[in-house]
């Protein structure tokens, strides 16, 4: 939840903040908590005491008003809003000399996805995620920052105006794949088309109900598909046409990384 006034993020869950505490402590402006977990930030409060920052604590129901969500777990720490830098060629310039992969979500609209593709980005060492300038795109918020685990405070996310721009700059610079229902090459394959991991690859992510836009499509070297699984007279079935974009994430970052 966005504090507008103060342009304040309320971080929220026991392992998130607890991440925060361990990377960022500076980042924690004011810190809340229930009864039942005030022993577990004693060190945080006194870190708090020293840069004269603010703690308290407070019933449920008060953190709830404060981030939002039911979710909050007994503690939410607020945090001056995330920005996001803008990507420019310099960036991707080191990725492509340093061999280093990037992931582009094409308009995942839900937090709660955003959230888990960033925390099973960083458990497979992906940390470069680029989010479009679009309304359809979730950003920084409460609940992608609680799902994510922590794992916030291991990615760097920029913003792109144009994701069919991003790739058309990176072409021949990085291997452009997107994730496509229709695609005739299976995610087991990724290795295989990074030239066995030496070339980096921008690996794009569709939007949960459509997929990846028709320009983003027509700028990607190669599509992808995860496999189903199931048989039903020798013949290969599933009763539902795909996963959910943070389960299919998980499966294509441990492909591309193995």
């Amino acid at each position: 939840m966005k504090n507008k006034k103060n342009n304040e993020l309320a971080v929220c869950g026991f392992a998130t903040v607890k991440k925060l505490e361990k990377n960022h402590p500076e980042k924690i402006k004011r810190l809340f908590f229930t009864e039942e977990v005030a022993p577990k930030f004693g060190g945080l409060c006194k870190k708090l005491a020293q840069n004269h920052g603010i703690y308290n604590q407070k019933p449920a129901a008060d953190l709830e008003k404060l981030s939002g969500t039911v979710h909050h777990q007994g503690v939410v720490a607020m945090i001056d809003m995330p920005d996001i830098q803008p990507l420019d060629s310099d960036i991707t310039d080191s990725w492509v000399a340093n061999g280093e992969n990037a992931v582009l979500l094409d308009r995942i609209g839900n937090a709660a996805n955003f959230g888990a593709i960033v925390r099973s980005a960083v458990f497979f060492g992906i940390t470069n995620i680029i989010i479009p300038l679009d309304e359809a795109q979730s950003s920084i918020t409460t609940s992608s920052y609680r799902v994510a685990e922590g794992g916030m405070e291991y990615v760097n996310i920029y913003s792109v105006r144009s994701s069919a721009r991003l790739l058309e700059a990176l072409a021949g610079k990085m291997v452009r794949v997107g994730t496509d229902l229709k695609a005739r090459k299976q995610v087991s394959e990724l290795k295989k088309i990074s030239d066995g991991g030496k070339k980096p690859v921008l690996l794009v992510l569709g939007n949960e109900e459509h997929g990846i836009s028709e320009t983003v499509r027509s700028n990607c070297d190669e599509l992808v598909i995860i496999p189903w699984g199931g048989m039903k007279d020798g013949v290969k079935e599933s009763l539902v046409d795909s996963l959910n974009v943070a389960q299919a994430s998980s499966v294509l970052f441990y492909e591309l990384m193995k």
